[in-house]
C-alpha cells in the first residue's frame, strides 16, 4: 500500500509538468525556458510555490506577488492526475498493462489541459505518443494483435466520416487523436469510447445552454470528453459493456 502513496505523490508532480505541456505547447513556447511565473505580474515561482496542490492551497488561489488569482484548473488537474495514476493499480493490478495505463493517462491530461484552454490538440503532442503507443503494444499486446491496428483506423476513419458528413463538425485535433488512442484501445473499445464521449459532450452542452454558460453556435472543446470516454472505456469498458447488455438485452 505505501507504493500507491509513493505514486500518488509523484504523479502530482508529473500532473504539474502536464500542465506546463498542455499551456505552453499550443502557444508554440519551450516547456524549459522561462521558468514558471505569474502570467499576469511576472513573478517567477519559488520552489515552495511549485509544490503541487499544497501550494494553490496555502497561497488561498493567489500570486504571491501581485495577489492576482490563479486558475484552479492547475491544482485541479495535478490532484486529477494524481488520483487517475493510483486507480490505474487498483484496477489493473501491477501488471505490464500499468506501463500502457500511465502513458494513456499522461496523454488524455496534456490533451485535457490543451483544448479547454485553446481549443487545439497539438500535432506534437500525438506525434510524440504515437511511437510509443505502438512500441509498448507490440510488445504488451492486444488480444488479438491485430485489434490495436484496427482501432486505430477505426478510430480515425469514425471521425474523419462525421467530420466529411458534418462538413467540419469534428475538429482535425479529436480526429487525429483518435487514431493514436485506437492502437491502446482496439475497436471494441474505441466505439464506446467515442459513444461515451458523445453522450457527456451533449449533456454538457445541453445543461449549459440551460444555464447560460454555453452559447448557441458556439463551439466547445471537444478533446475533454474524448478524453472521459477513453479512461472509462479503458478501465471499465467490459463492466460497462456488461451492465448494458444485462440492462436492455
Amino acid at each position: 500500500m505505501n507504493y500507491i502513496y509513493i505514486i500518488f505523490l509523484y504523479s502530482l508532480f508529473l500532473g504539474s509538468f502536464y500542465n506546463v505541456v498542455g499551456l505552453r505547447i499550443p502557444a508554440g513556447e519551450s516547456i524549459i525556458k522561462p521558468r514558471s511565473h505569474c502570467p499576469n505580474c511576472g513573478h517567477v515561482l519559488g520552489a515552495l510555490e511549485l509544490i503541487p496542490v499544497l501550494s494553490y492551497i496555502l497561497q488561498k488561489g493567489k500570486c504571491r506577488g501581485c495577489q492576482a488569482p490563479i486558475s484552479p484548473l492547475y491544482a485541479l488537474i495535478e490532484l486529477a492526475t494524481g488520483i487517475l495514476f493510483v486507480t490505474a493499480p487498483l484496477v489493473l493490478g501491477w501488471s505490464s498493462e500499468l506501463v500502457i495505463a500511465w502513458t494513456l493517462i499522461s496523454l488524455c491530461v496534456i490533451v485535457f489541459v490543451s483544448d479547454y484552454k485553446y481549443m487545439i490538440i497539438p500535432d506534437k503532442v500525438l506525434l510524440f505518443f504515437l511511437p510509443i503507443f505502438i512500441i509498448e503494444r507490440i510488445f504488451i499486446p492486444l488480444s488479438p494483435w491485430w485489434d490495436s491496428l484496427l482501432g486505430a483506423v477505426v478510430g480515425f476513419g469514425l471521425l474523419y466520416l462525421i467530420a466529411v458528413i458534418s462538413k467540419g463538425g469534428m475538429g482535425g485535433g479529436d480526429i487525429k487523436l483518435y487514431g493514436v488512442i485506437g492502437i491502446v484501445l482496439g475497436v471494441k473499445m474505441v466505439l464506446l469510447s467515442f459513444f461515451i464521449a458523445t453522450l457527456a459532450g451533449a449533456l454538457f452542452g445541453g445543461i449549459g445552454l440551460l444555464i447560460g454558460k454555453v452559447q448557441k453556435g458556439k463551439p466547445i472543446p471537444f478533446g475533454p470528453f474524448i478524453c472521459l470516454g477513453v479512461l472509462l472505456a479503458y478501465f471499465w469498458g467490459e463492466n460497462i459493456l456488461a451492465w448494458y447488455f444485462q440492462l436492455y438485452i
